[in-house]
């Protein structure tokens, strides 16, 4: 039992159909709140049949269904049934409330299929896990309640309450790897071993705590390395670890940053060009828009940003957090308005600035290096200039006598959200 609200994936396939009849059946999660999202793909002749079909069940059922049509990367590249996967899994997304657990309807052979998937594409502990009962979705959870239910107990079930269901033509296409292993290779492991399904799914939960007990491990030795700073990790604590752990950990960090998975030559680039590079090397590793850099003795990873248009220039009053070109905002915190005119334009090259306590001015370029900012944010630092080009901050990461006298007599400060 979740404790949540339930919303329910409904295809209108026999799965979803037993899922569904078997949660409005249970009163306490009649109690919790029901619902149903049914996503049509757009794909088949039929779909808009299936709709029909799905709302005359929910309606018989007395529960809400929310129909959402999608639009499908047919061009992706990556096949359209990862592609229509990738659109079903964003409408869920974006249905699911805070405070709901999504409910979807895989079961044992479900698994079994995708533990072999995965055994076929050389995956370790972690993607041998297939699918988890349960997982942090979006902005709720995910929850599997039929993982350990063969097809055919479903089967049982729909027949003994006479369910009505949906059978898609696409099922007995074996052309995707998926349908070709259950339509062609788990029948054949059935006639040798009639448990297969089963004994496989019960591998998927033996990796499953294997790969629970080493993400424990990576996230103690994680918030190690990180010491306290989520967007670095140590050098030489990284280069100290076994190879095979660096590895988890690496990954565990990138994906902690929320950026795109490491590609498969990755970790090895990381390695080799990054943990034995100098330390102001400025290494770099980019993949997919983002980045890890090396950078005094620290890896710092990002995703990448647009770099500033040519001459940008805006007059900022404060009264409200300056959105940037490059990505993220600068705010006035603490006061309502600048009584100044005051522009945030980015670095041209060659500023200087009068800092606090200071009686001559200091090159920009030196101050920032002082301050720590990593090279590939100090071309990013906004500055803020009074109408005669006099630099008044760069970022919240210096500021000017001028302005510091004016912040403090306020109250106030700059935010520079690097975004």
């Amino acid at each position: 039992m979740t404790g949540r609200p339930l919303l329910v994936g409904f295809s209108g396939g026999l799965d979803s159909a037993v899922l569904l009849h078997l949660l409005v059946a249970d009163p306490a999660c009649r109690a919790l709140g029901v619902r149903a999202i049914h996503v049509d793909h757009g794909l088949h002749p039929d779909a808009a049949r299936w709709s029909t079909h799905c709302r005359a069940i929910c309606e018989g059922l007395g529960i809400g269904l929310t129909v959402v049509a999608v639009d499908v990367a047919t061009c992706s590249g990556h096949g359209i049934e990862a592609a229509a996967r990738d659109a079903r899994h964003a409408a869920f997304e974006a249905a699911l409330h805070g405070d709901e657990t999504l409910v979807l309807a895989h079961h044992q052979d479900d698994q079994a299929e995708t533990l072999l998937l995965r055994a076929l594409r050389g995956s370790g502990p972690d993607g041998l896990a297939s699918m988890r009962p349960w997982r942090a979705y979006g902005r709720g959870w995910l929850w599997r309640p039929l993982l350990g239910v063969p097809r055919s107990g479903l089967l049982a079930y729909a027949r003994e309450h006479a369910l009505a269901w949906i059978e898609d033509p696409s099922n007995d296409n074996d052309g995707p790897d998926r349908n070709f292993l259950r339509l062609n290779v788990l029948p054949t492991l059935r006639t040798r071993w009639p448990h297969a399904a089963q004994v496989m799914a019960r591998s998927a939960a033996l990796c499953a705590e294997a790969s629970t007990l080493l993400a424990a491990e990576d996230a103690r030795l994680l918030e190690q390395l990180q010491a306290g700073d989520g967007a670095t990790l140590d050098v030489a604590g990284l280069r100290a670890l076994p190879p095979t752990r660096r590895s988890r950990v690496l990954r565990a960090w990138i994906s902690a940053l929320g950026l795109p998975p490491l590609p498969a030559q990755g970790v090895e680039r990381i390695e080799r060009d990054l943990l034995h590079a100098a330390p102001d090397a400025q290494a770099c590793f980019a993949w997919s828009g983002a980045a890890v850099r090396q950078w005094r003795g620290r890896l710092h990873g990002a995703r990448e940003h647009p770099g500033w248009p040519a001459s940008w220039r805006v007059a900022w009053d404060g009264r409200r957090p300056l959105p940037l070109p490059v990505g993220g905002s600068i705010e006035l915190v603490g006061a309502s308005t600048f009584d100044m005119p005051v522009f945030a334009c980015a670095r041209q090259g060659g500023e200087r600035i009068l800092l606090p306590g200071r009686t001559h001015s200091h090159a920009l370029k030196h101050v920032l290096q002082d301050a720590g900012l990593p090279p590939w944010e100090r071309a990013r630092v906004p500055l803020l200039c009074s109408t005669g080009d006099e630099v008044l901050a760069a970022g919240d990461v210096v500021v000017s006598s001028a302005m510091e006298g004016w912040l403090r007599e306020r109250g106030a400060s700059l935010a520079w959200s690097r975004g």
